[in-house]
């Protein structure tokens, strides 16, 4: 699907803290907001997909501006993986995800099998089937980060927004991550996720939107907007980019040393 954001300012009601956020994200293509944390990345998405209201500007899905949508019409066109997530109910990871269904199913009705299998297989995809029957109350920051994704998943969307899917992850299950978002990718799922992270939008994304204190410093290909001097604008800190012999980029800090021993 194709999402449009133009011109948009996003906040809270009586503070803006982003303006001037414009991006286009067509069928198939990943796209990292990349920035620090408080840099506006959470608050853009939530506005993007409505759960907070726009100070002004555009959002459109598939052409159709986001005040003429429903929640519901949202939900199915929509998955969203936030950042965090604290279980207090000792549901099954197979019940969790299959909260994703709900979406697709109509008033006062159950999941079937149909559902069921489609959770089972979102599970399958994040490696995770094995903990099918264990409460989400007992497993793992990072487990539960992974449930995550995959009860989005079990919504079938055509666009995936994920805010910092990897924060909570081992390198093991970041590098999983990363791999499914370009799997999905090719498969014609629209992808936007944010990191703090440049070499995972190097690794995973098309374009990259360079996002600090609310405002799109740059936007483009992660070769020509990660540079030296954008990521010491956006993260204060000196960084020099290598290049591997086959091409590939990644970022490498200079570190400030003292002269103590």
């Amino acid at each position: 699907m194709t999402l449009e954001v133009r011109k948009l300012s996003f906040g809270f009601p009586g503070r803006t803290i982003g303006s001037g956020i414009t991006f286009t994200l067509a069928r198939g293509e990943v796209l990292c907001v990349l920035g620090p944390n408080g840099g506006g990345k959470t608050t853009l998405f939530r506005t993007i997909l409505g759960l907070l209201g726009k100070h002004s500007g555009h959002i459109a899905f598939e052409g159709k501006g986001i005040e003429h949508l429903s929640r519901e019409q949202i939900a199915r066109q929509a998955g969203y993986v936030p950042q965090g997530h604290s279980a207090y109910f000792a549901f099954s990871l197979h019940e969790f995800v299959l909260m994703g269904r709900t979406a697709r199913l109509r008033a006062f009705s159950s999941p079937g099998r149909i559902d069921r299998d489609i959770a089972q297989q979102a599970l399958e995809s994040l490696g995770i089937a094995h903990l099918g029957d264990k409460p989400v109350t007992q497993i793992s920051g990072g487990e539960r980060q992974l449930a995550l994704v995959a009860r989005a998943l079990a919504q079938e969307p055509q666009l995936l927004v994920m805010d910092e899917p990897t924060a909570s992850l081992d390198f093991g299950n970041q590098v999983r991550v990363l791999e499914k978002i370009a799997a999905l990718a090719s498969g014609g799922l629209s992808i936007l996720f944010s990191s703090h992270d440049p070499d995972q939008a190097f690794l995973s994304a098309q374009r990259v939107l360079l996002l600090g204190e609310g405002h799109a410093q740059e936007i483009g290909a992660p070769k020509d907007v990660i540079r030296s001097d954008t990521l010491e604008r956006l993260y204060g800190v000196s960084i020099r980019i290598i290049e591997t012999e086959n091409g590939e980029r990644a970022c490498l800090p200079s570190l400030r040393r003292s002269g103590g021993h």
